[in-house]
């Protein structure tokens, strides 16, 4: 499956969500999102879109240019965000295909679970989108040697020494926690063999969160 198939799965889950929802969950605020409700979700991955076509995108959105994304819908009914993210999405998913921008799955997928989260949906945790970020995500550079072990694999990283720290945890844990959205205390309480002091604030791409994240 291509990147744009990730991308348009995750987006047709996240729109048939929004639209089994009553409108005043909407405005429900994202924990892992701090400031921004469900809708303000939708905006940013709406404007993602917009501005790569566009070109004001030349790789990640500094905080600046998601504010914006934010802002300029913030007086926009959520059935037109969607129609526009819907119109623009197409060609978006094209050009992510064509140049292989893995974050945008990432993202969008991150995302879908935020407001999962947000509007007490949980759901789609097994998807092949969960499957393929958590995959990237698993690979990275703790300061020992560290074994994590989900459902269907075992990553070595580090030297894969046996004396090294040993982590069983799931895929969509990794897309969480890799992404901040836990806590370091719940990192810290996570299936450890020993004591995860070394790796702990190296678990994370973004974050960690400053409070529990309960889904």
């Amino acid at each position: 499956m291509g990147i744009d198939r990730f991308y348009e799965d995750t987006r047709s889950r996240i729109v048939d969500l929004l639209a089994d929802l009553p409108p005043d969950a909407y405005d429900e605020p994202v924990q892992a999102c701090p400031g921004w409700r469900v809708r303000d979700v939708v905006a940013h991955l709406m404007g993602i879109t917009e501005d790569a076509l566009a070109g004001r995108l030349t790789g990640l959105p500094t905080e600046q240019q998601t504010a914006a994304q934010v802002g300029r819908c913030r007086q926009v009914p959520l059935a037109a965000v969607i129609d526009r993210w819907e119109q623009a999405s197409p060609e978006f998913e094209r050009l992510i295909e064509a140049m292989q921008i893995w974050p945008a799955v990432t993202d969008i997928v991150s995302h879908e679970h935020d407001i999962r989260a947000a509007v007490q949906r949980p759901g789609a945790r097994d998807t092949d989108a969960v499957r393929v970020v958590s995959d990237a995500l698993l690979h990275f550079a703790p300061p020992v040697p560290l074994t994590i072990e989900v459902e269907d694999d075992r990553v070595e990283l580090g030297a894969g020494s046996p004396d090294g720290l040993f982590l069983r945890t799931s895929r969509w844990e990794v897309l969480r926690w890799r992404m901040g959205r836990r806590s370091r205390a719940q990192l810290a309480a996570m299936d450890w063999s020993s004591d995860p002091g070394p790796v702990l604030d190296h678990l994370f791409v973004f974050g960690p969160a400053t409070a529990d994240v309960i889904e």
